[in-house]
């Protein structure tokens, strides 16, 4: 019979500490690590910048970078690392038969079309006839004010050889939830046999955080770590810049090509609750039964935002079990929105593979102080839908 366990062989990352999965490893795990946080530019609000990166490494040819913005960049680049890293990249057959499952948003806004609708509009009253004036003369062929989500797919097939079946989902940390868990039902059904999934996210642009701000979401004043936030001033989300792409394998084509497995992927559990009246709470306990945590310490690798309601729901989920030992990584990296899910199952699996916790991430969290072979990566949306993953050694 065919062994289908799901299995990680390649991880890319990139965020404001680095590139790589060693790179974060190293940073992750030295105590007083500070985050990188720009907090100038879009005043009053902080983000988390991407570091210099030389796109010419995974993206070879200067017209292909030319012609994506900066997040399909960052995704397209993020991807190539996790092929590397797997042995993929360069295979043509493995690349052929690779299918694909990307978490992404609306892209990039073009500001200046905007700006140009909103000028115009003063000194006309024919609204509509600008509007599509503008939309058939201002904007290239693949955007619709920003640009398409499933460019980035379409990039990584292009620059990567990838070709296989390609789906792309949009929903913020949801996408990103999606993306990981479809990607394993498809390995587990036999459906796929090896599946390149993970998402990108680029803060550094205006619109990306207009998004947040208009529900109120954004952290203001001095920059705090992720679990001090509760009560301050704003809604407590600190964005930050990142891609995170993952090699998923069944186990059988995995050994059979001779490739170092970082961790097995366990069950991987989504829902969405009603957030009033306590429904987040339940539904986070609910998903941890679920999850059948094994007994004993366990590190957990968070992805809460900071946003106010989501991140108490979830500190208390998870302070509710005294054997959890959660890091909240956007204290780190900011948070990734459709990449964040991605990200902390990607740390999970290093943790795993290198058979150490992480420390403290800020003051405050539990100690961990055994031998990871499960760890709980979390996702639980700063609006909206809940998933986590059990990362395990593998057997």
């Amino acid at each position: 019979m065919a062994n289908r366990d799901v299995v990680i062989t390649g991880i890319g990352l990139v965020s404001s500490l680095g590139e790589g999965g060693a790179a974060h490893w190293d940073k992750l795990t030295t105590a007083g690590t500070a985050p990188v946080i720009d907090a100038e530019r879009f005043q009053p609000y902080a983000i988390h910048p991407l570091p210099e990166i030389d796109w010419g490494l995974q993206i070879a040819k200067r017209g292909d970078q030319r012609q994506m913005e900066t997040w399909q960049r960052l995704g397209t680049y993020t991807a190539g690392m996790a092929l590397d890293d797997a042995g993929i990249k360069g295979n043509d057959e493995l690349s052929a038969t690779m299918d694909m499952v990307v978490a992404a948003g609306g892209g990039e806004r073009d500001e200046a079309v905007d700006a140009g609708v909103l000028a115009a509009s003063e000194n006309r009253t024919d609204r509509d006839v600008l509007i599509n004036e503008k939309l058939t003369t201002e904007l290239r062929p693949t955007l619709f004010l920003a640009q398409l989500s499933n460019l980035l797919a379409g990039n990584i097939s292009i620059v990567h050889k990838v070709t296989g079946s390609s789906r792309t989902f949009m929903g913020e940390e949801g996408a990103g939830v999606s993306a990981i868990e479809t990607a394993a039902a498809r390995i587990r059904s036999g459906q796929s046999t090896h599946v390149l999934v993970g998402g990108a996210f680029q803060t550094e642009h205006s619109d990306m955080l207009l998004g947040y701000e208009l529900a109120g979401y954004l952290h203001r004043g001095p920059w705090k770590p992720v679990w001090q936030r509760q009560g301050s001033e704003g809604g407590g989300v600190v964005t930050g810049s990142g891609g995170a792409f993952l090699v998923l394998e069944s186990r059988d084509h995995a050994e059979a090509r001779g490739q170092k497995i970082y961790a097995e992927l366990g069950p991987v559990l989504s829902g969405r609750a009603r957030r009033r009246n306590g429904g987040l709470s339940a539904n986070i306990a609910e998903l941890l039964a679920k999850a059948e945590l094994p007994e004993g310490e366990l590190l957990a690798i968070s992805g809460a935002s900071g946003a106010h309601a989501a991140t108490a729901a979830e500190r208390s989920a998870l302070d509710g079990n005294p054997a959890i030992a959660a890091r909240a990584l956007s204290s780190l990296t900011g948070h990734m929105k459709e990449a964040q899910f991605p990200f902390a199952v990607a740390l999970a699996a290093l943790a795993v593979d290198r058979g150490a916790g992480y420390p403290a991430f800020e003051a405050g969290e539990r100690d961990f102080s055994g031998q990871p072979r499960n760890v709980l990566a979390t996702a639980i949306g700063y609006h909206q839908f809940e998933g986590m993953a059990l990362v395990s050694a593998p057997r």
